[in-house]
């Protein structure tokens, strides 16, 4: 018999499976032998197209995570202008909270669109850059390492601060626009003096002041992320996006 074949002769089923420490591993060696320049670009082609789908997946899910955001703060807004019953400015109040956290959810997943987004970019800027350039000299001397050792050891490449400020930037800062807007005119609409909008600021045991801090408190907030974190890779990157004149 076949010196690594892993089976022998069973007399109930014909064969039967040996135990793993009985037969050497047999382990690819790729030093022994040199890799053809063709065999590479082959494995640098195919290993593109599968970085680049999984960057387009993550992205079609942060394009959900926006639209649920959007049709959230719709759909709020028509609770609460839409009708002849009058409904609470709470219903806004909360609809801050819902995109708070498909705000958070989707940083979460820029993290992660990120990893994939960042070996595209190497790849790109370091394989394809030079072809087209018809100068086969990579800017980055070892950018082949990096992405292999990003494969055996994924990391993060932004912070969740980093990922939230972006998020922010490119969407969910137009959603907190509208909804503070709508909310604002919920509240002083119809109203003559400043004690009808006290007790419309007061919700159930509340004190009038309560909501106005919350929303102090997400200016705050915002306020503070915008100045105290900096920027992303790929918001810098975008700086050399202008159009030319």
């Amino acid at each position: 018999m076949d010196a690594l074949d892993t089976t022998t002769p069973d007399p109930f089923h014909g064969r039967m499976t040996i135990p793993p420490g009985e037969v050497p591993e047999r382990k690819a060696d790729y030093e022994s032998t040199p890799l053809p320049r063709a065999e590479y670009i082959a494995a640098i082609v195919h290993l593109y197209r599968g970085e680049l789908y999984r960057a387009t997946s993550w992205r079609m899910r942060l394009d959900n995570t926006t639209n649920w955001a959007v049709l959230t703060t719709a759909g709020l807004l028509s609770i609460s202008f839409g009708s002849n019953e009058p409904h609470s400015h709470a219903v806004l109040l909360i609809g801050l909270a819902l995109i708070t956290v498909f705000w958070a959810y989707e940083s979460r997943r820029y993290r992660f669109a990120d990893i994939w987004y960042s070996r595209v970019r190497k790849i790109e800027e370091n394989f394809y850059g030079p072809i087209l350039r018809r100068d086969p000299t990579s800017p980055e001397r070892h950018w082949g390492l990096l992405v292999a050792e990003d494969m055996f050891h994924p990391s993060f490449k932004i912070s969740r601060l980093e990922a939230l400020r972006a998020r922010f930037l490119r969407n969910y800062w137009a959603i907190y626009v509208v909804t503070l807007f709508a909310w604002s005119i919920k509240l002083v609409a119809g109203t003559e003096s400043n004690a009808e909008i006290r007790m419309r600021l007061t919700i159930g045991p509340l004190p009038f002041w309560a909501p106005l801090a919350l929303i102090a408190l997400f200016l705050i907030g915002f306020l503070a992320l915008l100045l105290s974190t900096r920027r992303s890779r790929v918001e810098q990157e975008e700086d050399h996006w202008n159009i030319s004149p």
